[in-house]
């Protein structure tokens, strides 16, 4: 029997060795390569409280809300990015947002807000949506982009990202 969901609207379910065969694919590929080429133990999981989750999805919704009070709960979702925490020397620039030191050169994932949005040619797009932005559209990543340098506040968005990562947690509690 078929135990995946493709429908976005229920929670999807995987079975036990597609989740293991992919996990497996990625530490011996990608982790494998990356640990190699650096020279470290990289990160294999990161894990986040579900009040955390919970309340970056609430703040997206009530930001959104001020911008585009249109904006539906299929039009909003979160874009996942792969990150790198800086080396060890560069560490102070993570001052404002402290995690442990023991992550410098570990990947992570930041979270950030998506709003859907016409193209000019009419498709929908799952835009990168900074809400603190707002002013003359600029709170969609197109935006943003091309007004770097103009002396706007481009350097507040909303985002998440303050996981633990495994290593260097210990992989208590895990099962893959």
């Amino acid at each position: 029997m078929n135990t995946e969901s493709n429908n976005p609207m229920q929670p999807g379910t995987m079975s036990n060795s597609l989740i293991q065969a992919l996990i497996d694919n990625y530490r011996q590929n990608h982790l494998s390569a990356i640990n190699n080429a650096l020279g470290i133990e990289d990160a294999h999981s990161i894990w986040f409280d579900l009040p955390k989750l919970k309340n970056f999805i609430a703040k997206i919704e009530e930001e959104a809300a001020k911008v585009n009070p249109t904006a539906s709960e299929e039009d909003l979702g979160i874009r996942f990015y792969y990150a790198t925490y800086p080396k060890t020397e560069n560490w102070s620039m993570m001052d404002s947002h402290p995690v442990p030191i023991e992550y410098a050169g570990r990947h992570t994932l930041v979270m950030v807000p998506t709003l859907k949005k016409a193209d000019e040619t009419g498709e929908l797009i799952d835009y990168d949506f900074n809400p603190f932005q707002s002013a003359e559209g600029k709170s969609f990543a197109l935006a943003n982009k091309s007004a770097k340098g103009t002396g706007e506040d481009d350097d507040t968005s909303l985002g998440e990202n303050n996981g633990i990562l495994v290593p260097p947690k210990a992989p208590l509690g895990q099962s893959f």
